[in-house]
């Protein structure tokens, strides 16, 4: 067995036994699903001895997973490492953040975007977009996002090179988490499951849907699967949240509408806002993680984000804090986020070949910053953690 086959039969004896006890699931998604089937592992502590044996002799991209893997399962084990540390072997980049002014840019840029929309800054932000968005009820939203997807996908396999087949259902759950939205599978097969209590269905929203889960997510990760199937690829074939590649799959779905739908000023405006508010929850990322009351914490988000519920902000600082899963995933999005949006301002020929590359291998933070050497350093440049308070009612 090569040294990846080992990797990936561990990974799925560790996936089946988490599921055999009721927690989340390893796999996020299955890129070669023809692998054969695991007997669930006995224990965690077995799981990590096995996968720090295979470590001692892996080289490239499979040793920058195993050491994701075994920090990720080192943390379920009780580890708490510093922030910086985790982040590095999780998710594969810095984590020093972003400073205080280039902050302050991104909210004036979303705050003019707003304006153009006619919407202020405050509490009723959120939901004054999302009117504008236009409101969508809930049994619509299935058929509004097919629909979407089908007329975006031309343009998104035309900026990839992508052409792999893949096939879509849409499942709606409840169920008490913070994601509205989630996309799983395997092969050529894509589920997206909505989050009935955390969604809010809107016509914009099927488009966001419609690029950063079905076109983003979901025909990217079918490529990588069709890769998989047509070539002895050097990398683990199975993805999952807390590994390295989780920074480039994050950062690009969340950007697709600079890349595809520049002049939808809706849709521009509500990823102004969401890159924004992503670099607050970096911040307080941070900082609950140094050792920052959680109280202070919540205080800054809501001076910077007046529209959140206090009910969001707690869940916000228990999934950074807390959580081990989300303590290393959560950094995905901003880290991601900020490299694909300065991509999107980049010299075409340059982000042409990042995603075309994006729909072939799953890149690292490192495979990213070589193929664009003058690109930003992923997970900011650094500067100090100053919370803010809320002003005085």
């Amino acid at each position: 067995m090569s040294p990846r086959d080992a990797i990936e039969a561990t990974l799925r004896a560790w996936n089946a036994y988490e599921i055999e006890r009721g927690d989340s699931p390893i796999i996020d998604f299955d890129c070669f699903p023809a692998g054969p089937e695991a007997e669930p592992a006995s224990d965690r502590l077995t799981v990590y001895r096995q996968l720090a044996q295979l470590r001692t002799s892996a080289e490239g991209p499979l040793a920058s997973r195993l050491d994701a893997d075994l920090a990720y399962l080192g943390a379920l084990l009780g580890e708490r490492p510093p922030l910086s540390d985790y982040i590095r072997a999780t998710q594969g980049c810095g984590s020093a953040g972003w400073p205080d002014d280039y902050v302050a840019e991104r909210a004036e840029l979303a705050r003019r975007a707003l304006a153009d929309l006619g919407i202020g800054w405050g509490p009723k932000t959120n939901a004054d977009l999302s009117q504008v968005e236009g409101l969508l009820d809930v049994n619509e939203a299935p058929d509004t996002i097919r629909q979407a997807a089908q007329e975006l996908e031309p343009a998104v396999r035309e900026a990839t090179g992508s052409t792999a087949p893949y096939t879509l259902t849409i499942e709606t759950t409840e169920v008490d988490a913070y994601w509205a939205y989630w996309l799983d599978g395997a092969g050529e097969h894509v589920r997206l499951r909505l989050n009935l209590p955390n969604v809010e269905f809107t016509q914009a929203g099927a488009r966001q849907f419609a690029l950063h889960e079905v076109l983003g997510h979901g025909l990217q990760s079918a490529s990588l699967s069709a890769r998989a199937a047509n070539d002895d690829v050097p990398w683990v074939r199975l993805l999952s949240i807390h590994a390295p590649q989780q920074v480039m799959l994050e950062g690009l779905a969340q950007a697709w509408p600079l890349f595809i739908l520049p002049d939808d000023k809706v849709l521009i405006a509500r990823l102004r806002l969401s890159h924004y508010t992503h670099l607050v929850l970096a911040q307080v990322h941070r900082a609950i993680n140094a050792g920052t009351p959680a109280i202070e914490c919540a205080d800054h988000l809501r001076a910077c984000l007046p529209w959140e519920s206090d009910k969001t902000i707690a869940g916000d600082l228990t999934d950074r804090g807390a959580d081990p899963t989300h303590r290393s995933y959560m950094w995905a999005y901003p880290a991601g986020f900020d490299w694909f949006t300065a991509l999107a301002e980049a010299d075409v020929k340059v982000s042409r070949e990042v995603l075309n590359a994006a729909y072939r291998d799953p890149l690292t933070p490192a495979d990213l910053a070589e193929l664009w050497t003058e690109g930003p350093p992923i997970g900011g440049p650094g500067g100090p953690v100053r919370l803010r308070k809320p002003p005085i009612p």
